[in-house]
């Protein structure tokens, strides 16, 4: 069943032009919405707001004729000579600067509403390795081809299948030819009486057989058929692991938070069967609620493979890995107790990364500013030599709020089958 929605646009408004624009511009957009949402809060991105385009990604495409001769005659002029760059004058929503200044950069601004906004920002953004179904759970239902049938909406005629049968039935009733008929008419210019007698008899016995033998008969018309078929469900499983230790300062809690509330609206937004589990930890390690995970207050030591562990127990009890996309993503400053590296080391090589598919570690800290403060934390540089390794691991670091899209973009943009996650 098609629907048809001919209910008017909004005064001075075409809604169909504008979604001809989005899609002619669909990259434009996509950069200049990724772009405007570095300086945004996370509450800011999800009501939408005006981005800029710039003007040379507008030109309407158009039809024109190539080739062939054209004389004209152009007026010559004193000033310039062949080679010389022509000024732009005038101002269409750009900074005009003088003749030999520069390029001057026009934009083109619009508004985005929430929904045009959150699908673009999120669109090329994808769980990596979604491969593991468990086809015992499907509940989602979808339309597959299921042959033909003799009724159906009009819309669904098969046209081939509708001429082939027709055709069919035709040579089988022996329907004459319209190149046979033809033929007669034609020899009956040049024939005898006799003959011309014979033929007139012909003709109308051939006419009066196409007559009653129709080209297109009812029963030659067929529809395609669809039925509703259960479609496989991938299932998923996502792990917040979030440091909350009394090294974690205010501002870094602020940009955990600020990643696993975008990863929330990524998740929610565009998979229907993903559950998450968040966890956080100090020296020990909870299951806490979405509400408590965001908001709650804690404070304590340091012992990551609190947090591993705890993921493991909820791993073995509920999220079967044959069955389950199992994921995981961890903030943390990178602080740990030096005798917990190994049991950390343990976890993640034994049992954490062999049963996930994807594995990302955000490492959050100060914006100090200083470009020489290259050291690395002792938990940095063990997943870094676990990537190196091969396993399925991506870490990042992040230091100010205007990191965040760009490094979540990073680790979750679409790839192919051959592309893996840098790590």
């Amino acid at each position: 069943m098609n629907i048809i929605d001919r209910r008017l646009n909004p005064g001075s408004k075409s809604l169909e032009n504008r979604q001809r624009f989005l899609r002619r511009a669909k990259t434009l957009v996509r950069d200049a919405v990724k772009k405007s949402s570095e300086a945004r809060d996370i509450k800011d991105v999800l009501e939408g707001g005006e981005v800029s385009i710039p003007l040379d990604g507008m030109h309407e495409p158009r039809l024109r004729r190539e080739g062939g001769i054209r004389d004209m005659v152009l007026p010559g002029n004193k000033k310039f000579v062949e080679g010389d760059v022509l000024p732009r004058s005038g101002q269409s929503g750009g900074k005009s600067r003088e003749a030999g200044e520069g390029d001057s950069e026009d934009a083109f601004r619009f508004v985005l509403s929430r929904d045009e906004f959150v699908d673009i920002f999120l669109d090329d953004l994808e769980l990596p390795d979604l491969a593991k179904r468990k086809l015992a759970e499907a509940e989602q239902e979808t339309l597959r081809r299921a042959g033909y049938s003799v009724s159906g909406s009009p819309t669904n005629i098969s046209i081939s299948r509708t001429m082939r049968l027709a055709m069919a039935r035709r040579v089988a009733l022996r329907r004459p030819r319209p190149e046979a008929i033809a033929e007669l008419e034609a020899e009956m210019r040049d024939c005898s009486e006799e003959r011309r007698t014979e033929i007139v008899a012909e003709l109308a016995s051939l006419k009066s057989r196409m007559q009653r033998i129709s080209y297109i008969d009812p029963i030659d018309i067929r529809y395609r058929r669809f039925e509703s078929t259960p479609k496989p469900v991938a299932q998923a499983v996502m792990f917040c692991l979030m440091d909350v230790s009394g090294s974690m300062s205010e501002h870094m809690k602020d940009l955990a938070k600020r990643f696993y509330m975008l990863l929330y609206v990524f998740l929610t937004r565009r998979y229907r069967h993903v559950e998450l589990v968040f966890i956080r930890h100090t020296d020990r390690a909870e299951e806490v609620d979405e509400d408590t995970f965001f908001h709650g207050p804690a404070s304590g030591g340091t012992l990551v493979s609190s947090a591993l562990e705890a993921m493991k127990e909820i791993v073995k009890s509920r999220y079967r890995p044959e069955d389950w996309n199992i994921y995981a993503a961890q903030a943390s400053d990178g602080d740990n107790l030096y005798s917990d590296g190994d049991v950390t080391a343990a976890l993640l090589k034994d049992f954490i990364l062999p049963v996930t598919q994807f594995f990302a570690y955000l490492e959050v800290g100060e914006a100090t500013g200083n470009p020489f403060d290259t050291s690395d934390s002792s938990l940095w540089a063990l997943y870094q030599r676990l990537g190196s390794e091969g396993a399925p691991l991506s870490i990042r670091k992040v230091s100010s709020r205007g990191e965040i899209f760009p490094v979540f973009h990073e680790l979750f943009q679409r790839r192919s089958k051959q592309e893996k996650v840098a790590p």
